[in-house]
């Protein structure tokens, strides 16, 4: 019998079930891990395992940038007590117009057992960001308040300019007119620059379930 066909709805539900049974689990190797990344390579692939038993979707790669090319979302694990993470920069203008993908984000509490000596992830929150909240919070806050206030395309480059938005002038009247043309939506995530966009989740972990487009995923 063929698997079904993995679409959002799906992803979320499973993410909801497989993040209780992984509160509940205790895993020798996560023993005395400090190292974030390991951690969240660790959950993702575990998770990604569990889905492939169960469902038909495309395999993410490297190339692909993100974990579920085919329904566009990309998984991320970050720990509550600094719930960040690193992110492909592909453009400035996905400080604008948002990454161009959804973000199933895990948020987890270690804890370690020195008797069993093993250590547990306690999902506290699997928050579900779609794409079009995935720009910067401050960026589109402010441009949306300039083009409220019937702004042009200089004052659109000099605020970008002030935020220190990583781009050439070229390029940023190219996106100042766009901004004329078509309006970004708010976005929840604070994006840093750097080589790597710093996608940080504070703000969508407080809004979750308030804002649309950004779901709290009941455990």
């Amino acid at each position: 019998m063929p698997k079904p066909k993995l679409d959002i709805p799906s992803l979320v539900e499973e993410a909801r079930t497989f993040a209780k049974m992984e509160s509940a689990f205790a895993e020798p190797t996560l023993f005395g891990v400090t190292d974030g990344k390991a951690v969240g390579t660790y959950l993702e692939l575990k998770f990604r395992k569990y889905l492939v038993d169960r469902y038909e979707f495309e395999q993410g790669n490297a190339a692909k940038g993100i974990d579920f090319p085919d329904i566009g979302v990309d998984i991320k694990v970050t720990s509550v007590k600094q719930p960040q993470s690193s992110c492909p920069y592909r453009s400035a203008r996905q400080k604008v117009y948002g990454l161009g993908y959804s973000l199933l984000v895990f948020v987890y509490e270690k804890t370690d057992d020195p008797k069993a000596k093993t250590g547990r992830l306690n999902i506290q929150h699997v928050i579900m960001v779609d794409a079009k909240r995935t720009a910067d919070f401050q960026m589109t806050k402010g441009l949306l308040q300039i083009l409220d206030n019937e702004g042009n395309t200089d004052d659109l480059i000099a605020y970008m300019t002030d935020k220190n938005l990583p781009v050439d002038e070229i390029e940023a009247t190219k996106i100042a007119e766009d901004l004329l043309k078509k309006r970004p939506e708010q976005g929840y995530l604070t994006i840093s620059n750097a080589l790597q966009w710093r996608l940080q989740y504070a703000r969508v972990i407080e809004q979750a379930g308030k804002v649309d487009g950004i779901t709290r995923v009941g455990l």
